[in-house]
């Protein structure tokens, strides 16, 4: 019998140091380790390849997001580097599809680096048969966020998966905005999960970090080669606090959803506010894929203001709880305007075509008090139409 998501987040990896017992995997801080003879050694020769900090958590979250079938999970120093290594699974010449709505530092590296090697990026919105339309001989990999950055875009990825790997390619889901409590993708078919273990994994606000997650044992053999070979490894002090932050994971999401849900039901009745993005709205137009393959809808919400990025400038600037701030996803609220900050290096046809507009703005919804949260939301939103 599968256990709750509080039980898994307590308990995941948390198997007592045998020497001590104790309870949490301790801090490994150390560069190098002794061995019997040459190369004759416990498992460990050097802190790029092996730390048992980073172990834990790399079993944790394989954990969280494939309780019931074998996973590996591969951290990285951020989510960037993570989403780097497997970018490093292609060659020149290979071709990605993305969706169109994607983190703006995902869509840098594909259209700033990876595209001076020789690896093309077609974005599409992925509505039913998109896929035909935009794939090519040389396709590898399909690419997906759900919900999106910063548009809540959701995707139906057992759909989507079953079509792309029936061609051959490898299925990639970034799950960072709905983390493994709310959503699995390796059950709906993807082949690589990602996190950015900044946001609601560590959920404090205090360390960045990234991981992947996969079942297939080629992927795991060819990233667990990256990971060593390109060495862009979280200390353990990261992954300790990372960990740390897993713990309370499942209890924060349900705080987090709780507030995101009341929250957009009560902007929803406000003049102010021009569109709610939010797939827990049963106008967005894939709820019922986001109800059928999520078990909440998360703490993200995206909103246009009445008077555009002007409005959207004295609505932020007027906020006294949601902080701005890049990021999200920490236990505090933030709000973020992806047009000047997380989406900035995007060229400006492109957000727009995406969807974007200077007047969006995205809140990251935080676990206080949800009464609290909407007299500061009134406040502001009387001062943006000032």
């Amino acid at each position: 019998m599968e256990k709750g998501e509080s039980t898994r987040s307590v308990h995941a990896a948390m198997d007592p140091e045998q020497v001590t017992g104790s309870v949490q995997p301790p801090i490994f801080q150390t560069s190098t380790y002794v061995q019997e003879d040459f190369s004759v050694h416990k498992g460990y020769e050097y802190a790029r390849s092996q730390n048992p900090t980073r172990e834990a958590l790399e079993k944790a979250m394989a954990e969280l997001e494939s309780p019931n079938s074998p996973a590996t999970g591969i951290c990285f120093s951020s989510g960037m580097a993570a989403i780097t290594a497997v970018s490093q699974l292609l060659s020149s010449g290979d071709h990605i599809i993305a969706c169109d709505d994607l983190y703006g530092g995902t869509v840098r590296l594909f259209d700033q680096v990876l595209a001076r090697y020789g690896i093309e990026t077609t974005y599409s919105k992925l509505s039913p048969g998109d896929l035909e339309k935009v794939a090519q001989q040389n396709t590898k990999v399909l690419w997906l966020e759900s919900p999106t950055n910063p548009l809540l875009s959701i995707h139906d990825i057992k759909k989507l998966a079953s079509q792309a790997k029936a061609r051959g390619w490898i299925v990639v889901v970034d799950n960072t905005f709905a983390s493994p409590v709310l959503q699995r993708p390796l059950d709906l078919g993807a082949d690589i999960v990602l996190h950015s273990t900044t946001k609601y994994i560590g959920g404090h606000s205090d360390v960045v970090g990234g991981c992947v997650v996969i079942r297939d044992e080629q992927l795991i053999e060819r990233l667990k080669f990256l990971q060593n070979a390109a060495g862009a490894i979280p200390g353990p002090f990261d992954c300790f606090l990372t960990l740390r932050g897993i713990r309370t994971l499942a209890l924060r999401m349900e705080r987090h959803c709780d507030n995101a849900e009341q929250i957009t039901e009560r902007l929803s009745k406000r003049a102010e506010v021009t569109r709610i993005l939010y797939p827990g709205l049963a106008s967005h137009p894939n709820h019922h894929v986001a109800a059928s393959q999520m078990r909440r809808f998360g703490g993200m919400i995206s909103i246009e203001l009445e008077g555009g990025e002007m409005a959207a400038r004295k609505f932020a600037a007027a906020l006294k709880l949601f902080l701005t701030a890049e990021s999200l996803g920490g236990v505090e609220s933030l709000i973020n305007h992806p047009w000047t900050m997380t989406h900035a290096a995007i060229p400006e046809q492109q957000r727009r075509d995406a969807g974007m507009t200077p007047g969006l703005v995205r809140l990251s919804v935080g676990i206080e008090d949800v009464e609290d949260l909407w007299t500061d939301i009134v406040q502001a939103l009387q001062a943006s139409s000032q």
